[in-house]
């Protein structure tokens, strides 16, 4: 099972596509979801990315965490378990 990452203070821009590729320079990329707003399909804001290994999820933290995308600064952090 692979590492599972926050992604706050996106961009309402930013969707799947562009966070994966944001992404996928740092390692392999299981997944990559902006989460909406169910009644308006717009961002919330945020979203999860799932890597494939661990180390690729750390260097993608240290890599991504504070940096530029789409004109915001993201916040980039291991994603707490639910529960």
């Amino acid at each position: 099972m692979g590492t599972k990452l926050f992604v706050g203070s996106l961009p309402w821009s930013v969707n799947d596509d562009t966070l994966k590729a944001a992404f996928e320079a740092h390692g392999k990329v299981v997944s990559a979801k902006v989460i909406t707003d169910r009644q308006s399909g717009r961002s919330k804001g945020y979203g999860f990315v799932e890597m494939a290994e661990e180390s690729d999820a750390n260097n993608a933290i240290q890599a991504l965490n504070g940096k530029d995308l789409s004109g915001r600064n993201i916040v980039v952090s291991e994603a707490k378990s639910k529960g």
